[in-house]
């Protein structure tokens, strides 16, 4: 299947341009955008996977040609519908039609510095015992589908897919994106930094000993033979 939004390799938007480091928003809005999406985080409707594959869920043709925080914009708009936080008609017309039950949850000024100190941790418990350690070589698996939905969130990039590595590192157990995207659970598997040569991930690459590391799960990988 192909994903609009799994862009790594295929597509581009030009050369990178350095930026300060103190440059952190490109407009007014920006802000705002962010601030506005992480203020409908804390009514506790989704989760951070949710959000991302309503953003890879936009129109092909939307997706193309919005901006970052666009993207940002239109994917919590359709979250707000999906989840019964407004209609569609109060998404128009940008005024509640009644109380809402959430009103309660919602983040107040005096609140935001803690819960942006708390952020949203997603290692977990699991009984689940880790398949590779520093060094092994790993394999990731041949499509990078969700194993649960088709068509759904993952976190394995298409240009990964079927790629040989190497075990960097094991960073305990976390939230598997792919279950918990569709309301399936926190489902915590081992996860592993696992870097990959340039010359395995595209055809010809300019700097082929160069490497990519990635944070992939462990049911992406299997040993490599």
């Amino acid at each position: 299947m192909t994903r609009v939004h799994d862009m790594g390799g295929r597509f581009g938007d030009g050369a990178v341009v350095p930026e300060p480091e103190t440059e952190v928003f490109h407009a007014d809005w920006h802000p705002r955008a962010l601030a506005v999406t992480l203020a409908c985080g804390s009514l506790g409707q989704w989760n951070i996977d949710t959000s991302r594959h309503a953003r890879e869920r936009l129109a092909p043709k939307d997706y193309a040609a919005f901006s970052y925080y666009e993207k940002w914009m239109a994917g919590l708009a359709d979250m707000l519908v999906e989840k019964g936080v407004l209609t569609p008609e109060e998404l128009a017309s940008g005024h509640a039609m009644g109380t809402s039950p959430l009103a309660e949850r919602k983040m107040t000024a005096d609140a935001v510095a803690g819960v942006l100190a708390r952020g949203g941790p997603a290692d977990r418990p699991a009984q689940i015992a880790p398949s590779f350690a520093a060094g092994d070589a790993v394999r990731t698996r041949r499509h990078a589908e969700n194993a649960f939905v088709d068509g759904g969130h993952t976190r394995l990039p298409a240009y990964a897919a079927g790629a040989q590595g190497r075990i960097v590192r094991l960073h305990g157990h976390h939230v598997l994106p792919d279950a918990a995207a569709h309301g399936l659970g926190d489902r915590p598997e081992p996860l592993y930094a696992v870097a990959f040569p340039a010359s395995e991930l595209w055809a010809r690459p300019e700097h082929p000993r160069d490497e990519v590391v990635l944070d992939l799960w462990q049911s992406y990988l299997e040993p490599a033979r």
